[in-house]
């Protein structure tokens, strides 16, 4: 199809605080409200208009009638910008954008003096210089004589007319002096006019260029005001671009308002700033890219690219002429170009955001002889992998297996939009993470948006309504004006080259292969080399045994409160001394679990290619199918050496070193290997294999090894420094790897593959004892041979793998390879410089010879048949041998025995008779005791080494503040109704609700029951409102202070929310954070399970958190839902301590958060993988101080209060922690031991022997604690804290927040580390800001009243105008007041009205709960409607939308209605168009749903109760879905029924492909095969075709005896004997409806239709 080009209009879009009000758009005009419990800066940004995204026009007479394009086409992007202001963020000062800007084709009639006829497109530069003059000058004559030294012959400067008064005072402070340069282009290139390829890579390495010499002559500078930065230097595209919002660029920049200022196209981008803090130059567009998203995997990227840059290959000569065309030609396509520091700029910098690096390598790539859309395939591959749409495209996927074996994806939620100036186009990352919404017009006009309804067209003239899906692509050619959809471009960039002979003839493929049986060793020499590499009892006994035995990781509970590692007194790996990174709120993790469809853990070996220059030699590589290898693979792979079978040269390097050499003989045998590698590697060997490998015992007794993370990482980082590292591929042959963080840590520092000689090994020793054989006997083992356990073992090491880059949002190990995302803790700097170059150590620690003598340490005395492991007690504490374990059962005991809890006093025994319910007096000395305890334990975290230092005197306790104003500041962890028993949740809840502190529910919901205050207590403290509970009293209150909103959505209804005082969001937990809940299936009981909407029995996992909080603009979203729903209660967002956490918490700050949680990764859990209890997430002493430091040095301080919690058991922890900045104060595992746990650590078995964790009645009745227990234990910690205050001089609590200048080190507690003397707090304290003397933190922000942050929840501005007008309508309050009869109102909405409907649901549930409402509200709404539109709508609510919606329609629907339906003019075929977002009908538990046209990615993710009826979906439909009905009438993407536990689905099978999309691990699916299914399934489609008047309904009950034959019914095993898919059900009755105006009418007997009368009704 030909069109041309008019316009392109693209957004990155996100949220503000604060923002510009719609008269004038004024930066210092807003309007407040004051008062006290609601303060909020309400934002009218200068649009609720029509906005337009990216249009192109086949508007044919454009593109020869004036080829300068129009004002016109700049005038609607910018009014598309100041659109989507809602979606991008302000700084500090609330005015500031975090960043918009515009890219458009160059404005020649504006620059007609600078043109000539001899150069009529000159090279045009949009150049940042300092503001002061003296600089200036001096930059722009080294700019010019650049220029002029490569043959650009210089034309002129031009002031960029700017107006500053419009910035605010942050982006004003920092405004670069804005200058265009003006170059013609070489004589040299006078035959490039065509193409001018020549002329623009001349331009490209010229900027570069620049940069280099400024630096050199001394002309770059510190101050945020002197940078030199090219926005773009290009002859045919111009970027302009702030740090402002949208509505302010044209007003800064007047030659946006200039109607000379032409163009074709534009790209454009609102900013939402949090993996960077805002500058000018990283706002975007980019110099080629607009990025909406974020890219998980930038470390590895930046970390290849700098790889690649030290490889040289071109002479001097050729990289110092910039201007020949066949030079600059070969210097962009070969690797060389990039490290060469006097030449060029470098090209990828962490310091720069992730879409600066991603444009730099894609600009590179096209200025070499990639097509854009070539370079962006590269660059972001979609899920190529057993793809169904790409079945009939083969050339398509050998195009990506060719670039994936050379090039690392770029990998992370993102729509990209792009323009070369030569083409432009847009694409969605391979997890469709993203919106991308486009509307065809019958004049051939194309609309792609990231929000629907933001151009405002006539319906009518619409011939079709689309999106973008996974992976997607859409080009335009803007020479030609040739538009080609996703397969078209895709196949003809991949039908350039022959990449499937290319790949037949040259890559080799390693496959699985069967095990070998032969053992490497005998048990003695087997226990030996496991004792010398670290090995303890419990990683056979727990992570084998359940690796081998199940495939799965082990599962463990109660959080990691061991020591960190470099403080244990026991010896470590160095894996130990590393905590994996993950994504939260910049980057979202993704599911390991049910969407593995987009991951792959296959590596490539041997010598990678330029990605510049394709050629077939990139195919010639050795792929591997897992990363795991056994023998046999091993020898496969040492068999391509031959010539015959590809000549891949190889050699193996011993990393053992002679055990004599001593500690320090490791310094020596690392630059040993290192130097064999380097020679190898230069000598051609394409696979090197580092072995720790002893032939025998004799050569054990000898010689030690160098722990094989050390070795890896110093010979990648040599062979980086050498300029080699491509040339070769690394496998790590080692005994020191089983576990899944092993390998994850070896993967991450460059190891190519892992060859876990050792755990094969003890896998076949674990599979040949006697226990192991008698367990499988006895049937409490699944019985394998040798061979399946250890395909089990490698299974696990893979998911776990998997799940290890789900975290960080990663798909593909190749992306983690080498990438680092690790942060170290307790390693040197000469061990960080040796090995792990680029990683973050902030405490300092141990040496290398540090890491010699921990090792020698592990060896076993000798090797004797009857020797055994140590049992280190890692996981598990050991008594008086083990680790130290900071909670422990004699811990336990010591606080029981101070707060008066006897845990043999419970409802089993003999509570009833005991005076006081058992509960003894407490006793100030066995606290003092339980205090001395951990003063005196072994050195543990952080926190351990620090000490008090005041700066003035003490003074008497009687001065200081009280301990009940105190305790207001203490709050109990987000502990589950399910995790725990229903008497200890309870029994926490009303305990810290006494005291007057935040309860939190954990994600499970809770009973409505607890709403009320207790008022029915008698004299014996018992309530029959809770029978099961002691030690009540009238006026207690189990409803929790916190209500938390997790990703399972599990019991979130609209009365879960509205009876909230705080709402929680759970970005991540503490224990394992980047994934989501588990519930094993024992602990879901009939109680759990009706308050999670799940099945009995069934395990519950709760997905990443990635569904609708997959970037910080859809986290705003939520937080924007939360605020809707309950105005008066405030939102936290709970994150976990990590490197980076800072710029989270900065952009959680500007998303409206009223509290941000930093948790440390020590929390407890009540279930979680091993691995990630132990090895992610920081201390949060680190998060803490880098969150606080963060926001106040950002001005954002006084926007939140700060809460922290893991491990906090003491005052000493809860003074420590104020000092670094927080406000608040959790309890977590701490609480639960002051209600009776004895840390047995079996919550997750269900079988806790106190009641605490069990959900066994058996056992919850041996529960001993009441609230008043846990009010001890809370009064002596505050009165802890008060006798601290009085020694520090303080009476007030709040005057020790943000005061870590009352810390310092302890010389005395740094001398008691044992490992090394390496440890050191100094970079620690240097980076928290001194607010000794500035305190206005402590207070919310002046435009919000200045008085107590806890008083103040921020409020909706202008988006929540139409959900207000909704609520404030006479006749809906009446109806409301009335509760009966029917009500008919309408309004109009736009894109910017977002959660509509979401006030109303919460106006009602505070009324009438959850199911009250009587009558019905029918409102009728036309137009596009923004987010979140039906969000929690209640029975009784009829929604009906005549027009489109956005993401999130029905987010959290528990009733009620919502049809979405065309207008009816419209002139596109509704079945074929989108008409509804993604993630729809999210965490929906009940109400109706009819959507007359298709859906997005995960339609009825969490669904435990909705029926829906659409008309086709995309990816992931039904994901985790629990309970209700889903009906698709027209095809749908992949991965259907993933995770899918209860309910069913039907789908309409149009192609006969259905069976290729559908998830079969958990569901199956049959056709309609009872007359109970054909009952449901037709009424709904008859409902559907009433509610929405469908076509495509229509027809299929018009031939309903064909067509039904072609649905197939999905279903998981907990419905396999309902009688809609078993036909052996008598008398049962069928759901049709989840609300009707009478219940019955709801369900039809089997065999029965609705009759004329019931169908009205239910239509009704």
């Amino acid at each position: 199809m030909l069109v041309v080009l008019d316009s392109l209009l693209i957004l990155r879009v996100v949220v503000s605080k604060m923002c510009i009000s719609a008269e004038d758009c004024q930066h210092n005009q807003f309007q407040k409200n004051t008062s006290k419990r609601r303060c909020a800066l309400f934002y009218l940004p200068c649009f609720r208009r029509a906005c337009t995204h990216l249009s192109y026009h086949h508007l044919t007479y454009l593109m020869f009638t004036d080829e300068f394009g129009t004002h016109k086409v700049l005038q609607q992007g910018l009014t598309a910008l100041d659109c989507m202001e809602h979606r991008g963020a302000c700084g500090g000062d609330g005015i500031s954008g975090d960043g918009a800007g515009i890219m458009t084709q160059i404005p020649w009639k504006l620059f007609s003096e600078y043109r000539s006829e001899n150069c009529p497109k000159p090279g045009v530069g949009m150049v940042f210089l300092p503001q002061q003059e003296d600089r200036r000058n001096k930059v722009k004559e080294v700019i010019e004589n650049v220029c002029n030294a490569n043959e650009l012959e210089f034309l002129g400067w031009r002031e960029v007319p700017v107006d500053p008064s419009a910035l605010g005072p942050q982006a004003r402070e920092a405004v670069p002096s804005m200058w265009q340069l003006f170059v013609k282009a070489p004589k040299r290139l006078a035959d490039d006019e065509e193409s001018r390829d020549g002329f623009e890579r001349t331009l490209y390495l010229v900027r570069r260029r620049i940069l280099v010499e400024l630096e050199k002559a001394g002309l770059k500078w510190d101050d945020a005001n002197s940078e030199t930065y090219f926005a773009s230097f290009s002859s045919s595209t111009i970027v302009y671009k702030g740090m402002v919002q949208g509505c302010v660029l044209p007003q800064f920049y007047k030659d946006l308002q200039n109607e000379d200022y032409t163009t074709k196209f534009v790209i454009y981008h609102r900013r939402f700033s949090t993996n960077t803090n805002p500058k000018w130059p990283l706002a975007q567009p980019m110099r080629v890219v607009g990025h909406n998203g974020e890219i998980n995997t930038l470390v590895g990227n930046v970390n290849w690219v700098k790889a690649r840059e030290k490889s040289k290959t071109l002479p001097d000569a050729e990289l110092n002429d910039l201007v020949n065309a066949e030079n600059t030609d070969n210097i962009v396509m070969m690797c060389n170009t990039q490290d060469v520091p006097n030449l060029l700029e470098p090209l990828v910098d962490l310091g720069r955001s992730d879409s600066a690096n991603l444009d730099a390598v894609f600009e590179l790539m096209t200025k070499s002889r990639h097509r854009a859309p070539c370079a962006l395939m590269s660059l972001v591959p979609t899920a190529y992998e057993n793809e169904p749409a790409l079945s009939n495209n083969p050339e398509i996927v050998d195009f990506y297996k060719f670039h994936g074996g050379l090039l690392e994806a770029w990998d992370g939620p993102a729509l990209l939009v792009y323009s070369d100036g030569k083409s432009i186009g847009a694409s969605l990352d391979r997890n469709g993470l993203r919106p991308a919404r486009y509307s065809i017009t019958s004049d051939g006009t194309v609309y792609m948006m990231s929000e629907t309804g933001v151009v405002d067209l006539d319906e009518s003239d619409i011939v079709q309504k689309g999106r973008l899906g996974p992976g997607q692509m859409i080009n335009v050619d803007l020479a030609t004006g040739e538009f080609k959809d996703n397969i078209a471009i895709k196949s003809e960039i991949a039908s350039r080259h022959p990449y499937g002979e290319w790949i037949k003839k040259g890559r080799k493929d390693v496959t699985k292969m069967s095990f070998a049986d032969d053992r490497l060793y005998d048990d003695a020499t087997t226990t030996f080399a496991q004792g010398t590499f670290g090995w303890g009892l419990e990683d056979i006994g727990m992570q084998i045994q359940d690796m081998a035995g199940s495939a799965k990781e082990t599962t463990y509970s109660m959080g990691d409160d061991a020591p960190i590692a470099v403080l244990s007194e026991r010896p470590h790996t160095p894996y130990n001394y590393f905590k994996q990174r993950f994504a939260q709120v910049t980057n979202p993790p993704i599911d390991p679990l049910r969407e593995g469809v987009v991951m792959s853990v296959a590596m490539t070996l041997g010598k990678k290619e330029s990605i510049y220059k394709v050629s077939e030699k990139g195919a010639r590589l050795i792929h591997l199918e897992s990363p795991v290898l056994n023998s046999n693979e091993m020898e496969k792979i040492a068999s391509l050496a031959e010539p015959e079978n590809g000549g891949f040269q190889q050699s193996t390097i011993s990393t053992r070193y002679a055990l004599a050499d001593g500690p320090d003989g490791i310094k020596a045998a690392i630059d040993a290997i290192c130097d064999k590698a380097v020679e190898d590697v230069r000598n051609g060997v394409e696979v090197l294999i580092l072995s720790d490998k002893a032939a025998d015992q004799a050569e054990m007794d000898v010689s030690t090894y160098i722990p094989p993370m050390v070795a890896v990482g110093a010979v990648h980082h040599r062979l980086i420094d050498e300029g080699l590292r491509m040339d070769t591929g690394i496998v790590v042959e080692t005994g020191s790897a089983w576990s899944t963080h092993h390998f994850a840590c070896l993967v991450g520092y460059g190891a190519n593959a892992v060859h876990p000689y050792l755990a094969l090994e003890t896998v076949k020793q674990w599979h040949e004892s006697k226990r192991t054989q008698s367990m499988m006997e006895a049937g409490k083992l699944d019985k394998t041979t040798l061979d399946e356990a250890q395909q089990n073992y490698r299974k696990a090491v893979e998911n776990g793998l998997l799940k290890i880059l789900s975290k960080m949002g990663i798909s593909l190990l190749s992306s983690y390879q080498g990438a680092q995302i690790f942060e170290a803790m307790g390693l040197g700097e000469e061990v960080i410089n040796t090995s792990f170059k680029g990683t973050t150590s902030r405490i300092g620690g141990v040496s290398l010879s540090d890491i010699a003598q921990e090792t020698a340490t592990m060896r076993p005395e000798s090797a004797d048949e009857k020797a055994k492991l140590t049992n280190y007690g890692y996981y598990k504490p050991v008594p008086k041998m083990g680790e130290y374990h900071a909670n422990s059962s004699d811990l336990a005991k010591l606080l029981h025995d101070a707060i008066g809890l006897d845990k043999s006093v419970s409802a089993a025994t003999n509570r009833d008779e005991a005076e006081n319910d058992g509960v003894k007096p407490k006793s100030v000395a066995n606290y003092e005791i339980f205090k001395k305890s951990l003063e005196s334990a072994p050195l543990a975290n952080i926190r351990d080494l620090l000490d008090f230092e005041s700066d003035r005197e003490s003074i008497s306790i009687d001065e200081v503040e009280s301990a009940a104003d105190i305790m207001k500041r203490f709050c109990t962890g987000a502990m589950s109704l399910g995790a725990l028993s229903r008497e200890a949740h309870e029994t926490l809840a009303i305990a810290v609700n006494r005291v007057g502190g935040k309860s939190n529910s954990g994600e499970g919901g809770e009973d409505t029951v607890r709403i009320k205050d207790l008022s029915d207590v008698d004299e014996k403290g018992r309530s029959p409102t809770y029978p099961h509970l002691a030690g009540l009293k009238n006026g207690d209150s189990a409803n929790s202070y916190i209500h938390q909103v997790a990703s399972g959505r599990f019991g979130v209804t609209p009365e879960f929310l509205t009876t909230a005082k705080q709402l929680e969001i759970k970005m991540a937990q503490g224990a394992k954070p980047g994934e989501g809940g588990q519930l094993p299936g024992p602990k879901v009981s009939d109680y759990i399970a009706t308050l999670r909407a799940s099945k009995p029995g069934v395990t519950l996992i709760s997905p990443p958190p990635h569904h609708d909080i997959y970037s910080i603009e859809d986290l705003a979203q939520l937080i924007h839902d939360l605020h809707a729903i309950n105005e008066n209660a405030g939102v936290s967002v709970k994150l976990v301590s990590s490197i980076g956490i800072g710029t989270v918490a900065c952009g959680v700050a500007k998303a409206q958060a009223d509290v941000i949680q930093i948790s440390g990764g020590d929390g407890g859990t009540g279930a979680s993988p091993l691995s990630s209890i132990k090895h992610a997430g920081m201390p949060w002493e680190l998060g803490l101080s880098e969150a606080h430091s963060a926001l106040l040095n950002n001005g954002l301080r006084d926007r939140v209060t700060l809460r922290v919690d893991g491990g906090i058991r003491t005052g000493r922890d809860i003074a420590i922690a104020a000092m670094m900045g927080a406000e608040e104060f959790g309890f977590g595992t701490i609480a639960m031991i002051a209600e009776g746990c004895v840390m047995a650590r079996v919550c997750h078995l269900n079988t806790c022997p106190v009641g605490v964790t069990s959900q066994k009645e058996e056992l919850r009745k041996k529960f001993p604690g009441t609230p008043e227990h846990v009010v001890n234990f809370f009064m002596f910690v505050a009165e802890e804290i008060r006798e601290l205050m009085a020694h520090l001089g303080y009476s007030k609590f709040e005057d020790l927040i943000g005061r870590a200048d009352l810390l310092k080190e302890s010389e005395e507690q740094l001398a008691r580390v044992a490992k090394t003397k390496g440890v050191s707090l100094s970079g620690f304290f240097g980076s928290i800001p001194d607010s000794k003397d500035n305190r206005a933190f402590l207070r919310a922000t002046p435009a919000e009243g200045g008085g107590l942050k806890d008083d103040v929840v921020h409020v909706n501005g202008f988006s929540s105008d139409l959900d207000r007008e909704m609520c404030n309508n006479e006749d809906i309050k009446a109806a409301i007041e009335k509760n009966s009869g029917d009500t008919a109102v309408s309004f109009n909405i736009k894109n910017t009205d977002r959660s509509t409907g979401a006030m109303l649901a919460g106006d009602i549930s505070r009324k009438y709960g959850n199911k009250g409402l009587a009558g019905n509200l029918n409102i009728n709404i036309f137009g596009s409607a923004g987010q979140s539109f039906g969000a929690f709508t209640l029975p009784g609510m009829k929604l009906r939308l005549t027009g489109e919606a956005n993401d999130y329609v029905g987010k959290g629907m528990h009733g009620g209605e919502i049809v979405v339906l065309p207008e009816a003019d419209a002139g596109f075929v509704a079945a074929d168009s989108s008409i509804v977002g993604n993630a729809c009908l999210y965490g929906a538990t009940g109400g109706d749903f009819h959507a007359n046209g298709r859906a997005g990615e995960r339609f009825c993710v969490r669904n435990s109760g909705a029926y829906a009826v659409c008309e086709g979906t995309g990816d992931h439909c039904c994901e985790y879905m629990t309970g209700g009905v889903v009906v698709a009438l027209g095809t749908v993407g992949r991965n259907v029924g993933a995770g899918m536990t209860g309910g069913i689905g039907y789908f309409y099978d149009e192609d006969g492909r259905f069976n290729e999309r559908v998830n079969g691990e958990i569901v199956k699916f049959q056709r309609v095969v009872t007359p109970a299914g054909e009952l449901q399934l037709r009424n709904m489609i008859e409902r559907h075709f009433e509610k929405t008047g469908s076509e495509k309904a229509e027809a299929i009950l018009d031939n309903w005896d064909e067509e039904k034959a072609k649905f197939w019914q999905v279903y998981p095993p907990s419905e396999a004997q309902s009688a809609v898919v078993s036909d052996n059900i008598v008398g049962a009755t069928v759901k049709v409806s989840a609300t009707a105006p009478s219940e019955e009418l709801c369900y039809l007997p089997v065999g029965a239709g609705l009759n004329p009368d019931q169908t009205t009704r239910c239509a009704d």
